[in-house]
């Protein structure tokens, strides 16, 4: 499955910014500019964890801004903003992020206050 969303911003019914999302099982694609094009990726099984955020302005036209956060040097918290179907592509993230970790065996393990009593007062 692939999901192509373009950022919505527009001015006079103009778009005026030009960023495209590409979202595939394998991976997440920002392409942006106009005269000279940035293409930024990252891989889905470095998607640790997904946020979706609904301003007024938002929801009023059914749009949402997704927040990945990423264990990718370049873009450690991914933001896709103003897209259609945000609930949607917020669902398909987190279990294509985990199918990908289960593919690569990168299942990433959270240490999460698991101390001995010892260790602590040491």
């Amino acid at each position: 499955m692939i999901y192509v969303e373009r950022k919505r911003t527009k001015f006079l019914a103009l778009p005026i910014c030009f960023t495209t999302y590409t979202i595939s099982d394998e991976k997440i694609t920002i392409t942006s500019g106009f005269l000279s094009i940035t293409v930024d990726d990252a891989f889905m099984y470095k998607v640790q964890d997904v946020k979706l955020t609904k301003s007024l302005l938002e929801r009023i036209f059914k749009l949402g801004t997704i927040t990945c956060y990423t264990g990718d040097t370049t873009h450690p918290e991914l933001k896709l903003l103003h897209i259609k179907k945000s609930s949607e592509i917020k669902d398909f993230l987190l279990v294509a992020s985990e199918e990908a970790r289960r593919k690569r065996r990168t299942i990433h393990n959270m240490d999460i206050g698991n101390y001995d009593i010892e260790d602590i007062s040491e």
